[in-house]
């Protein structure tokens, strides 16, 4: 009997540390702490990985120095995929387990991500005009890269388009989710059909076919870009709280002791 109830009392206080992760005030409270830490690392962290790519790398043999795009391209093409899978995990959580705030991180990590997309093929194209002579092709990647952006601006669009943000919040749960089969396509589309664009230079089941004095930076700048989205998503979650919530007591208390009307 006694250990029945430690299960159910457990039970209860796991679900009730996950819906307290989806309370507004305990996040803006807890990203408090940790938004100025963030944004050193950030800004230091971009710091070192734009000199270190620039000033320190070699010239590639092939490319000379047109490849330092790589440092800009990569890590923003990662987060347009990662990222839209992290937005589709809100969105299932905001269906399934009816977490208001899961639904402001969708609507605040779509520009994000449409922003990370838009650097990537800013940054492919101008990468393709050396490479392939020309700035754009109809290839594979390229082409579901661009329907992805295209899902991401919809998603924008449909959260302007109602005037009820709980149908918009939800109609945009749903087509993210439903979008999510777009990015294995992504990934997998330079081994399912022929295309100009290269194969993956960075490989987790195999051995990566880039030299170590370009692989080391080119790797900070990718964590860097990944503690750059959590900051500005964070960022964007914080203002979306404030204009949500600002009915509740908390924010008006908040508010006022900063001297905000």
């Amino acid at each position: 009997m006694t250990d029945k109830v430690i299960t159910r009392r457990s039970g209860f206080w796991s679900w009730q540390w996950f819906y307290r992760l989806g309370s507004p005030k305990w996040f803006y409270e807890l990203s408090q702490t940790y938004v100025p830490w963030l944004s050193m690392i950030v800004f230091t962290m971009l710091t070192v990985g734009i000199i270190w790519a620039l000033g320190f790398v070699p010239l590639d043999a092939k490319q000379g120095n047109s490849f330092r795009i790589i440092y800009i391209h990569v890590p923003s093409a990662f987060l347009s995929m990662s990222g839209y899978l992290v937005m589709a995990s809100f969105a299932a959580v905001s269906l399934i387990w009816k977490v208001k705030l899961a639904s402001w991180m969708l609507k605040c990590a779509a520009p994000i991500g449409a922003s990370m997309t838009v650097i990537a093929l800013f940054s492919g194209s101008v990468w393709g005009k050396p490479t392939w002579g020309t700035y754009w092709v109809w290839d594979a990647r390229t082409t579901f890269y661009l329907i992805l952006l295209f899902i991401y601006l919809s998603i924008i669009a449909l959260q302007s388009a109602y005037e009820q943000k709980d149908v918009a919040d939800k109609i945009c749960s749903i087509l993210a989710l439903v979008g999510t089969v777009n990015v294995p396509i992504i990934y997998w589309s330079v081994e399912w059909w022929y295309t100009l664009h290269q194969p993956a230079t960075l490989k987790l089941t195999s051995e990566s076919t880039i030299h170590s004095s370009m692989l080391y930076p080119l790797l900070l700048m990718i964590v860097t870009f990944y503690l750059m989205y959590a900051l500005l998503l964070t960022l964007l979650v914080r203002n979306e709280i404030l204009q949500r919530e600002s009915k509740k007591e908390w924010v008006r208390d908040l508010l006022d002791k900063n001297g905000i009307k």
